[in-house]
């Protein structure tokens, strides 16, 4: 396998997937919270919609970018897994595959970048001897 072209790729994939997410859809979220209208979204965790959009956009928005750049980008994709699994199997559940498309994509691309993490092209990287004394559980994570 050549790594190089591998980390390559994985810098393109985070580049577009988190842009995409970030701008195509956490962005319309951020800007629906700063207007202040009237909130219709899915409370998913009984919690208020107001808050239930902010935990998505969040998600959507701030660590899609936190992907982009390759930083703590495994604990980052963590709650966009969450978001994208709730938007296409809770939200969509009862819509055509059609409807839930996206949602199953970027859930997809979310759970590959958890288990490959951000490739040697990331500034995760730079932090990585850092790194280097922390084992197991831990590193898989905050790499």
């Amino acid at each position: 396998m050549n790594y190089k072209s591998a980390d390559i790729g994985l810098l393109i994939f985070r580049i577009i997937t988190g842009l995409s997410l970030a701008f195509a859809h956490g962005y319309n979220k951020l800007q629906k919270l700063i207007d202040g209208g009237e909130i219709k979204f899915m409370n998913f965790l009984g919690l208020g919609s107001e808050v239930s959009l902010f935990l998505a956009m969040s998600a959507e928005f701030f660590f899609a970018l936190l992907v982009t750049l390759g930083l703590f980008t495994r604990l980052s994709t963590i709650p966009i897994i969450i978001t994208m699994g709730i938007a296409a199997f809770i939200a969509h559940a009862d819509d055509p595959f059609a409807s839930k498309e996206k949602a199953v994509l970027f859930l997809a691309s979310y759970l590959l970048l958890f288990f490959t993490g951000p490739g040697r092209f990331s500034i995760q990287n730079l932090f990585s001897k850092k790194l280097a004394n922390i084992k197991g559980i831990k590193r898989f994570i905050l790499e």
